[in-house]
């Protein structure tokens, strides 16, 4: 055989070793195999790492941190920094950091809340006509200005509140001059001039949009932080119902609300949660922040009492598992109640990200009441292992009976809780 020939095998032959190596058990567990590791301790946390052939893990460490269980398995015994080793042969060929961190409590929600938005200036939401001696227009469609723009200021003077346009607009329309508007479309900050029309069976002044300066809802407090006073509910952004798009807000409240009914979700047809908000319209707290992790502020009121009024420690997304768990929420009156669900999957995520982990509702009485997840329901904490591990976002149209959640870690993050600040023992 030729050189070139037995070169030409070889290479192929290699190539193929190299393709199929992901391929390859012992390697793919290596591969998974993080550079890095931080838990909570609770109850003994446990580290359950793959065990692979020939190669021996062992633990540096200054202070007592880990505990090797057997050879794949570390049990944390107190808080701290250590190190795992990967050795083959003697030679050490992989190191991971573990970051053991105390407990970081939290006091779950459930209780159902009424959401009360102030949107950052006055939100277009559509276009009319309006009847002129010339026929019928829309100046704010013949000014270019679309659905989901803001509009911050008329003739440099800031607009919070839809009544406060009408004097501009009546006093432009008698000067026959244009109005002067900045507006917010999307991250830009745009000038427009308009031109109020003329309509001819009211005989006043009228721009041709129609406009929104609030918002309200219902959903779920998914947790209080006591030492904070901060908060986090629903899991997902507020959206306006007719543009789509997230509400850019002022200011915010959330006040209690009582379940009045619930419509029943079936496949292709989401079901709801009926709510009244709480009649002395005394707010439990502020909204600072509405993003797609959820609203988040803080509160200045107790919430309602139930029975998970005592903190619980939180889980990072590597520490959830697949299998049973619970959700806390309200299918009547104010009453919060467990109901049990199944977590389908979970994904470890080390960056921010809204779908977490699929959740299938199994509690038969809840899919009684409600068919599964409805709306109302965005916001309700899920307690594994006695630990608060997300909340409840979506659910799949097309099955009611599941949806997504989110981490808790992203939601504690947004609400502006450093869950690791200070929690490192000094070495």
């Amino acid at each position: 055989m030729r050189k070139s020939n037995i070169r030409a095998v070889v290479g192929i032959l290699l190539l193929v070793t190299f393709l199929s190596m992901p391929f390859i058990k012992p390697i793919q567990d290596f591969v998974s195999i993080p550079n890095s590791m931080t838990v909570f301790q609770h109850k003994n946390e446990t580290i359950n790492l793959p065990e692979i052939k020939n190669v021996q893990q062992s633990v540096t460490q200054s202070e007592p941190v880990l505990k090797a269980v057997d050879a794949s398995t570390f049990e944390s015994v107190d808080n701290g920094q250590s190190s795992i080793i990967y050795e083959f042969a003697n030679f050490p060929i992989k190191k991971m950091d573990v970051d053991v961190l105390n407990e970081y409590k939290v006091i779950p929600g459930g209780q159902s809340v009424g959401v009360k938005l102030q949107t950052l200036g006055v939100l277009v939401v559509g276009h009319h006509l309006i009847e002129t001696k010339d026929g019928n227009i829309s100046p704010g469609e013949d000014a270019d200005l679309q659905v989901g723009d803001v509009i911050l200021k008329i003739n440099n003077h800031e607009v919070k509140q839809m009544e406060e346009i009408t004097p501009f607009v009546k006093e432009a329309g008698e000067k026959d001059k244009p109005l002067q508007l900045l507006i917010k479309r999307g991250n830009e900050t745009i000038k427009k001039k308009l031109i109020p029309a003329l309509d001819k069976n009211e005989q006043a002044y009228r721009i041709g949009l129609y406009i929104r300066d609030s918002a309200a809802g219902i959903g779920t407090m998914t947790f209080y932080d006591p030492k904070t006073k901060k908060y986090g509910a629903l899991g997902h952004v507020i959206s306006d119902m007719d543009t789509k798009k997230p509400i850019q807000i002022h200011e915010g409240t959330i006040v209690k609300s009582s379940i009045t009914n619930i419509q029943k979700g079936n496949n292709g047809v989401p079901g709801e949660k009926q709510a009244s908000f709480d009649r002395s319209n005394k707010p439990l707290g502020s909204i600072a922040k509405n993003s797609p992790f959820g609203v988040f502020g803080t509160l200045d009121q107790e919430l309602e009492d139930s029975s998970w009024n005592d903190p619980l420690p939180i889980a990072l997304s590597h520490q959830v598992e697949e299998g049973a768990a619970q959700i806390l929420t309200v299918v009547d009156g104010e009453k919060v109640e467990a109901f049990d669900i199944e977590i389908i999957n979970s994904v470890e995520q080390k960056n921010p990200a809204t779908k977490g982990m699929i959740i299938k509702i199994t509690d038969e009485s809840l899919l009684n009441k409600t068919g599964g997840i409805v709306q109302g329901m965005s916001g309700s904490p899920i307690i594994q292992n006695g630990r608060i591990i997300g909340a409840v976002t979506h659910v799949f149209v097309n099955d009611p009976t599941s949806g997504y959640g989110i981490h808790i870690e992203w939601m504690l993050q947004e609400a502006g809780i450093d869950i690791y600040k200070d929690q490192k023992k000094a070495s």
